[in-house]
């Protein structure tokens, strides 16, 4: 492994933080940690955490012995000074001499001496920095290491490989009790450069920053030279289809099989996160790949990512798909059992009240294809691929060396149940489309706009389609929520097609669609240009179906119902003069919401239509306004206001009304009025 330390680079920091208060020590700590939380391969999403013992002066002038450590909820690689909070150091070294201390006390502790009361949670292994009297201590959780420390004989693989200048402590779970054995077995030579911390990972620490992260570099090295050179092909390749189906083939019915049931045709939904590369296929492909995943995960940390491993499906056949949906459905069954069984063995080791968390798999490998991260953000989705690319990494070095043998369930279950790591995910609160993913039509104008940050604001990532690209991605990062923008022409079926394949691609399937696009032309009926007609009818009925036709395609493959909302405009059901051109395909698209929400309530899906008026868009702008306004003899203000409550209607309302349909579980076939009260406009 490189090391990246560089001098200029070091004491550049040094000099930056320096008029802001931070001393030479807390900016030296800085730096390495970002170089150490840089590193996937040894820092990943959490795991890991360095500290330094250093002076600092409290708000009345005292100065106090501090160990700055690494702050919960910090990311190493974009670590602030502010993410190392200082603790007093006399009372964490005073709590050595206790026989026990629980977890919540610890904490308490920790939190009782911190010098800023404002500071996040010291890490959960702030103790054992603070016992081990080097000034400064990295620790992580290097695949290379886990290489040898998930091993059966990895005390005797770690002195072969390390010789006696590496202590060996064995598996204890973080918190009090590694603190007090770390601490001992250092006492037992204080001349060592570490300590291997088994099924764990590895501490290293020195009295400078560079010593400590030097020392992390070579250490790491030598196991991975070590695997380099001793490892063997420990897989052989299973036999797989001749034409595989493609990853898009089989995301949406992975996707609905791992949505969680609440009841009443509700379920806790999860995007997805593909990932592929040749070594994903060589482990993915061996015969040997269920064995491996039932053996667990390659650090129990990783247990609160992906629980206790992946679920693994056959390969799936592009020339027999039509089974394949039943197959990962008898898959999912299997894991959800194994994951209760696993629960129920563990929890009754003890008197502690438990709930089981959902039992669904976060961590899918596919033969032939590679593997889906799942979670109920795609930020989470991403975070257990990453770790399952890593759990890959470790899992197949270890076999080559020896036998994968990492920590056992019921020390999995101890970490994954721990309250000090659910502490971790329990911030993330749910929204009410949290784990949803929302298509947007006519996504770059104003209530397509409005919808899509709308509907981002609860929790949905939207996909914004616009046929202009560009102001469709502009409008995506306003809405924010890792939502994207893609140029549509909805007028063109393969165009539409390939956005929605598009969301599948990104997100696993979709869940809401909103059919926002449209147009109007002006013209009486008895001259209107055909050509001119059927324009419009190509924009404001046709392109409606072909959307809709996607979205049930795939909301039929998840088998989890879905929503179709359509905007269906004032006109469907009051027409104006002049405006048959506009008003005639849009009271088609509205018997189209009701024609599907007939057909295809008995899949779940609901299907509901907007009736909105005079809302400024482009299809009513500044300039059209001032033209009917002057016609009716009126203010723009008392135009746009012509109605009963005499109120203009903005973009949000119409978006806030499309997000209570969507949220309206026994509403379909519903049109939602949303013009300040017209009677001529109204239902009957």
């Amino acid at each position: 492994m490189k090391n990246l330390w560089i001098d200029a680079e070091a004491e550049a920091m040094v000099a930056a933080y320096a008029p802001k208060g931070v001393n030479r020590d807390l900016a030296l700590r800085t730096y390495t940690t970002r170089l150490l939380g840089g590193e996937p391969r040894l820092v990943l999403h959490g795991g890991g955490n360095t500290s330094v013992k250093t002076k600092v002066t409290d708000l009345v002038g005292d100065k106090w012995d501090v160990l700055c450590v690494k702050g919960s909820g910090w990311d190493m690689g974009t670590i602030e000074p502010e993410g190392l909070p200082a603790v007093k150091l006399a009372p964490l070294l005073k709590a050595r001499s206790l026989a026990k201390l629980s977890d919540v006390d610890m904490v308490t502790l920790q939190r009782a001496n911190l010098i800023d009361p404002a500071s996040p949670n010291p890490s959960v292994e702030a103790l054992l920095h603070a016992f081990i009297p080097h000034k400064f201590v990295d620790h992580t959780h290097s695949t290379a290491i886990l290489a040898i420390a998930d091993q059966a004989e990895s005390r005797k693989m770690s002195a072969e490989i390390f010789g006696p200048k590496m202590g060996f402590v064995p598996y204890i779970m973080p918190g009090f009790d590694l603190a007090k054995a770390a601490a001992d077995i250092f006492d037992q030579d204080p001349t060592v450069d570490g300590l291997i911390l088994d099924k764990h990972g590895i501490f290293t620490f020195g009295d400078t920053a560079k010593q400590a992260y030097d020392l992390m570099i070579h250490y790491v090295t030598l196991a991975e030279d070590f695997v380099k050179q001793n490892g063997k092909n420990p897989f052989t390749p299973m036999t797989l289809p001749a034409n595989f189906a493609k990853p898009d083939d089989i995301a949406a019915l992975l996707r609905g099989a791992i949505a969680f049931p609440r009841g009443e045709s509700r379920y806790d939904r999860f995007v997805s996160e593909f990932r592929t590369s040749p070594a994903i296929l060589e482990f993915v492909n061996a015969a040997q790949v269920e064995d491996m995943a039932r053996r667990g995960v390659s650090t129990p940390d990783l247990s609160i990512r992906i629980k206790t491993g992946p679920m693994v499906l056959p390969a799936p056949d592009a020339d027999n798909l039509a089974g394949y949906r039943a197959v990962i459905d008898e898959r999912v069954r299997t894991f959800v059992a194994d994951y209760t069984e696993y629960f129920r063995a563990n929890d009754g080791r003890d008197d502690v009240s438990r709930v089981m968390l959902d039992p669904m798999p976060r961590l899918t490998l596919v033969p032939g294809l590679g593997m889906f991260g799942h979670g109920r953000t795609l930020k989470d989705a991403k975070i257990a691929a990453d770790v399952g690319e890593t759990w890959i990494e470790a899992a197949h070095d270890a076999e080559s060396v020896g036998r994968f043998e990492p920590v056992s369930k019921p020390d999995l279950f101890d970490l994954e149940y721990w309250s000090l790591e659910q502490a971790k995910l329990a911030g993330a609160k749910p929204k009410p489309f949290t784990g949803q993913v929302a298509v947007v039509t006519g996504g770059a104008g104003a209530i397509g706009a409005a919808t899509a940050k709308a509907f981002a604001a609860q929790g949905a990532h939207v996909v914004v389609l616009d046929l202009d690209g560009d102001r469709a991605k502009a409008v995506a990062r306003a809405t924010g929520n890792a939502s994207i923008g893609l140029a549509c022409d909805v007028t063109d079926p393969s165009s539409v097609r390939a956005a929605f394949d598009n969301a599948v691609a990104t997100f696993g399937g979709v869940d809401i669609v909103v059919s926002n696009a449209g147009a109007a032309w002006e013209g009486g009926i008895a001259t209107l240009d055909e050509a001119l007609l059927r324009r419009s009818f190509e924009l404001n009925f046709f392109s409606h179906q072909t959307v809709a036709q996607n979205a049930v395609r795939i909301m039929k493959q998840q088998g989890t119902g879905g929503v179709l909302l359509f905007n269906a405009s004032k006109q469907a059901v009051n027409p104006g003069a002049n405006f048959g051109a506009y008003g005639l395909p849009k009271a088609a698209t509205l018997f189209l919401s009701r024609q599907y929400a007939l057909e295809h309530g008995a899949d779940g899906i609901r299907s509901n239509a907007v009736n909105a008026d005079r809302i400024r868009s482009g299809l009513l702008n500044d300039q059209m306004i001032a033209s009917r306004s002057a016609a009716r003899g009126l203010s723009a203000k008392d135009y746009m206001g012509g109605n009963l409550l005499g109120l203009e209607v903005t973009a949000d309302d119409v978006a806030q009304a499309f997000v209570h349909q969507a949220l309206a579980e026994r509403t379909t076939a519903d049109v939602t009025t949303v013009d300040g009260g017209n009677i001529a406009a109204a239902m009957r």
